[in-house]
Formats: structure tokens, sequence, C-alpha cells
């Protein structure tokens, strides 16, 4: 293809330097759980160590500083080299594109087999002279993460001023009757259904949201840390729902052909237990415990109904607009996948823009909601994605997906293995709660094409529960738990690193443990019935 003529190949990365920015990771992991003794915010721990890994990256050579073009009319040029591209007609009268780098040439037939790949690089190039350059560590970032966070927050700010959340968080504060764990389970199935539907981040912000009016309401905010951390967890058990509910799932999904169908039907029993059993368990864990005392249960009854739900809403015309945009907002989210021009600009797109209509109330005023941004949280994010982006290109990653693809061939050679199913599940969500689950997945969707696993193998199932559940046993193993924290820090709800490890620990292994069993016992015999 004409395109991938002008790509570099990436050569194997030495041992030593893999090690080397294997102990960066590590290093970076304990300064965040040494986050309080330090005295320093998340952004300016990850930043450093984003810092040290560029310099040391560059000094090292893993990255190429050749990654742009610029395209004039017939020719491509490299920042250190000629490329020609020539279209000619063959035998067969057909165009053939040649392109030639340093005296050797490539060509592809525009109307071959593989002429639909040829035109979709191919209209990539944009002719006329532009010049495509960028600072090696701006593709490292998810920007769409960044723009979710960045737009649901303010999003979600300015749609609070109306009353809206305050007014749903009432209604649903009154349907449990006072009740605490009744409350608990009302926010429970509400984020693992929005973390399905929407996306973990904007589940997680908008059910945080929601719980801290509720428990306000309710003069019960010691148990804010409870419910904001059974949340955090939910939303990573909602995201194993449906195919198109986290990125993992799609990759997976995608590579071992599972339909949106069969991914539902597999995954759904898992997720309808999981998130029994984590709501049982936090009631137990922080103690919420139900009303029994009659005169208690008549007490929180009349609490409740003396709210009113409408106190805090000073505009029922920005209310209704903001009742409006909220909905259109979950639909956009929802169906950014599948509705033309927003699948191509994506969610984080629907999240800026709807930021920014709800912004346009407050036009003149917008500065006081830029202030309540929490720009640590987004330097965090941004800092992180740049190191994760460097481990990719130093062979981390890469050395750990060889790993456990060593491990695997250790055990058996039988892909379907049952140990082989436990070790990868367990694995991946080692993996997955201190990297960046994406490039993890994809490593491991890639190993077991290669292994040649069926495509109705419990291992594609175990690498999807665990990279989705290991983000349940650190704050950084995924956005929506650091989310959470970073509501609990806004709430003055203490919560260090180590702190959500302790608490989390059980939660996650007890997820972990029916995951295990789940699929080596219960996904052979669903897939058995569903073929």
């Amino acid at each position: 293809m004409a395109t991938a003529a002008v790509l570099l190949a990436s050569g194997q990365v030495p041992v030593g330097i893999t090690v080397l920015f294997s102990l960066l990771l590590v290093g970076l992991i304990v300064c965040l759980a040494l986050e309080e003794k330090l005295h320093a915010k998340k952004s300016i721990i990850a930043g450093s160590f984003a810092v040290v890994c560029l310099f040391l990256g560059t000094l090292t050579g893993i990255f190429h500083f050749t990654d742009y073009v610029v395209v004039e009319s017939d020719r491509v040029k490299a920042p250190d080299q000629e490329i020609e591209l020539q279209i000619e007609k063959d035998s067969k009268g057909e165009n053939t594109e040649t392109v030639k780098i340093g005296g050797q040439s490539t060509e592809s037939a525009e109307n071959s087999e593989d002429d639909e790949s040829v035109q979709s690089d191919s209209s990539k190039l944009h002719f006329g002279g532009y010049e495509i350059s960028m600072p090696v560590y701006i593709p490292g970032i998810d920007w769409s993460v960044i723009a979710i966070i960045l737009g649901s927050s303010l999003f979600v700010d300015v749609t609070s001023r109306s009353g809206l959340f305050s007014w749903i968080a009432i209604r649903v504060t009154k349907l449990s009757r006072g009740d605490p764990v009744r409350l608990l389970y009302f926010y429970g199935i509400m984020t693992v259904v929005f973390s399905a539907v929407l996306n973990n981040v904007t589940a997680m912000i908008i059910v945080g949201s929601l719980t801290v009016v509720s428990l306000d309401k309710l003069q019960q905010n010691e148990k804010l840390l409870g419910f904001l951390l059974i949340e955090g967890l939910l939303t990573n058990i909602g995201g194993l729902l449906t195919l198109i509910s986290s990125v993992p799932n799609i990759i997976v999904g995608t590579t071992a052909e599972i339909s949106f169908a069969k991914f539902l039907l597999v995954a759904a029993p898992y997720v309808i237990v999981a998130t029994i059993l984590t709501l049982w368990l936090g009631a137990w864990f922080f103690k919420i415990k139900p009303i029994r005392d009659k005169r208690e249960m008549v007490r929180a009854r009349r609490l409740v109904e003396g709210f009113d739900e409408n106190d805090g809403i000073n505009s029922w015309t920005f209310f209704r607009f903001s009742a409006i945009s909220l909905g259109v907002f979950v639909l956009l989210i929802a169906g950014a996948s599948s509705l033309p021009v927003i699948n191509k600009l994506g969610m984080g797109f629907v999240a800026l823009s709807m930021a920014t209509v709800m912004l346009l109330a407050f036009r003149s005023e917008v500065d006081r909601f830029y202030k309540a941004v929490d720009w640590d949280l987004l330097g965090f994010f941004m800092a992180l994605f740049v190191v994760i982006y460097v481990m990719e290109h130093a062979g981390v990653l890469h050395a750990i997906g060889g790993l456990l693809q060593v491990v695997l061939l250790g055990v058996s050679d039988n892909p379907a293995n049952r140990l082989d199913s436990i070790t990868l599940l367990l694995g991946a969500a080692g993996f997955s709660s201190v990297t960046d689950n994406i490039p993890l997945a994809a490593m491991l969707a890639s190993i077991l094409k290669d292994l040649g696993a069926p495509n109705d193998s419990s291992l594609w199932w175990s690498v999807i529960f665990g990279a989705n559940l290991g983000g349940n046993l650190t704050p950084i193993g995924s956005a929506s738990t650091l989310v959470a924290v970073t509501i609990m820090h806004k709430h003055q709800v203490s919560m260090s690193f180590i702190k959500f490890v302790k608490y989390s620990i059980g939660f996650a292994a007890a997820q972990i443990l029916l995951a295990i069993i789940y699929v080596v016992v219960f996904v052979p015999l669903i897939q058995r019935f569903t073929n």
C-alpha cells in the first residue's frame, strides 16, 4: 500500500531498556502509594515521571521522530528522505501505485482484492503541501478520556445549578424512604446501568453527584466514603455488560468474532450476580444497615416526606432546559458509536459540546465553572497516559504480554485448558490494575489469535473479565475509580492510594474469584447453548 511504505518499522527494544522503564513504572506506583507522605498531588508525581520517561525515551532512541510526512501533489516526502508516489497503468489497464523510498519501490493495484484498504489509506493523504507533525508525547494521551472528563464535569456542574440533580436525588431518596441500604441498592443499580449504556467516567460523575446530595439531605455524610467507593467499583462491573460498554470488550470481542447478542447473554448473568455480591459486601463492610427500629423508621419517613424537591429550582425554564439537555446528553453518549457524524467525533466531542451548550446560560461568568474544574485530575491522567505511552515504546507492555504467553504455553498447549483460563484472567487483572487495559487487551487478543484459540474458547472471556475487573484493585486501575476518589476529596473525605487498596482488595478479590468460577464453569455451558 502507498501509505504503508512511509511507515517506519520499529526495531527490537533491548532488554536493558525494558527493565529500566519497568523499574520506572514500579517507582511511579510506589510514589502514588506514598502520595500523602510525599505531600505531593497526583499530577505532580505522574508529571515528574512523565518528564523523566520522555527524556530517557529520547536518550535511548526508542522514539521515532520522523513520523510526519509532507504531501505535495504526486510526491510524498519524509524529513530525511524523498519518497516518490507514481500512479501508472499496468498491462490490465488497472491503476498501480508505486512508492519509491531510497531506490526501493512497492506496488499495489487499486482494483485488486485489497483495493478497499489501499483506497482507505490513500484517502487519508492530504494533498497540497501540508506538513503533519506534532510532539511525540501528544499522540500518547487519550484525548477522548480527557475530553469526556472535562466536558462531563462542566456539564454536571452547570446542570446542577438548575436544581435538576437535587430534584432527582430527592426523588430517589424518597423512594428509599430514608433507608440507607435501599438507597445504596438504588444508586448501585443506577451505576451499573449507566456504565453499561454510557461510559464509566460519565456514570461515576453523574451518580456520584446525586449520591452526595441524597446523603447530605439525610444528614448521613459519614456514609459517603462507602457509597462512592462501591459505586466506583460497580462502574467496572457495569462495563462488562455489553460488547460496547468498554474498549477492551470491543477489542477482544471483535478479534474473537463475538456478536453483540452473544456477548450480552454470556456477560449478563455474571454482572447481575457480581452487582448483588458487591452491594451486599459493601453494606456489610461499611456498616450500612437497614432501619429496623419502628420509631427510627417513622422518623426517617417523616424526614424524607419533609423534603421538597422543588426547593432548589429558581427557574423552571432553566430546569426544563437542563432536563432535556441531560436526556439528549445520555442519548448521544449511548449512541455515540452508531450515530452518523457523531461516531467519527466520539464521546469526548459530545461531552464538550453539551458542556458548551449549558455554559451558554452563564456565558458572562463561565470563569467560575472553569475554576471549579479538577485540573489536578486532568493533569494526572495526561501524565499517566504519557508514561504508559513510553512504556509501550520501551517494550514493557510487550514484555508483560510475552510473559503471559510463556506462562500459557508452559501450562498447556491446549488453548481451552482451565488452568490457562485462570492464569490469563489473574494476569490480565493484575497488570490492568497498574497499566492501561486497552493496549494490554489488544496484545493479549493478538496472542490468543496467534495461539489459535477457537472463538468459543473461555480464554477470550478471561481477558475480558480480567482487563475490566483489574481496575478495581487500585485507584489508578481505571478512570472511574479515580473519579470516585476525586469526588471524595472534593467533599473532604480522606482517601489515599493505600487506603483505597485496603478497602477495595476484598471486593476485587471476591469479584475476580467469582469471575474465575464463572469463566471456568459457566461460560462453556452458556456458549454451548448459544452456539
